[in-house]
């Protein structure tokens, strides 16, 4: 099944609002982290319901926003959500991205970015539409050193790219992209029953939960547009 199928499936199950619930947690410190001036330009990657963009034009005056999603039925969602004029939601390709060279003040993308067909390409394409000094705010789950998440792969049946913190840096580099900054958020709003109560549906043992939501949580890397 190709990436857009998946979703299309998801959204159209309603399950676009569960992952908005699930990626708010960390989300919301990515975001607040971002240097949105009053009346700049953002592009979510991987847009989802469109939850962050609506955050950033509520907290941080975004001027223009667009949300960029491979799915058209997320796409279709996330204009559902919202009427205000100033977001756009678009159907497009990471690889391909439809916007002028340095037209794009931030670039955002929560939980999605693994999902390109090509990342690197993807990464190049960022640079290219960032304008000089622009920012790309990369926050994942799925990444080499949070072991818990290696199976999503296996139970999307979807290609995934799981690259370290290392190798996220190196990337970001490649493509020209500055790296300045990169470090984990953890999950704090995610309850972790005490020990006696494991395993549980989810989880085998107390300590793969603290391993995923505490000790690793979501990686935040920032590039900057030279």
């Amino acid at each position: 099944m190709s990436v857009h199928e998946e979703f299309d499936a998801w959204a159209e199950a309603g399950k676009d609002r569960g992952m908005e619930q699930r990626h708010w947690h960390t989300a919301k410190h990515a975001l607040a982290r971002m240097p949105v001036e009053t009346g700049e330009t953002v592009l979510d990657l991987g847009c989802g319901s469109g939850y962050s963009l609506r955050a950033l034009r509520e907290t941080a005056g975004v001027g223009r926003a667009y949300g960029l999603d491979g799915s058209p039925e997320m796409a279709r969602n996330a204009r559902s959500y919202t009427d205000d004029s100033s977001v756009g939601y678009l159907v497009g390709d990471f690889g391909d991205l439809p916007f002028p060279d340095d037209s794009l003040d931030h670039v955002f993308s929560m939980e999605a970015f693994y999902y390109a067909a090509n990342p690197d390409e993807t990464l190049r394409e960022i640079e290219r539409v960032l304008r000089p000094g622009g920012t790309f705010y990369c926050a994942v789950n799925y990444y080499e050193e949070s072991e818990t998440t290696h199976e999503w792969e296996e139970n999307l049946d979807i290609e995934m790219t799981r690259w370290n913190r290392e190798e996220y840096r190196q990337a970001f580099r490649e493509a020209g992209l500055y790296v300045a900054q990169q470090d984990t958020i953890s999950d704090r709003d995610v309850d972790i029953p005490p020990a006696e109560e494991f395993p549980t549906d989810d989880w085998e043992t107390r300590e793969a939960m603290v391993d995923r939501y505490r000790t690793w949580g979501t990686l935040l890397t920032v590039g900057v547009a030279p």
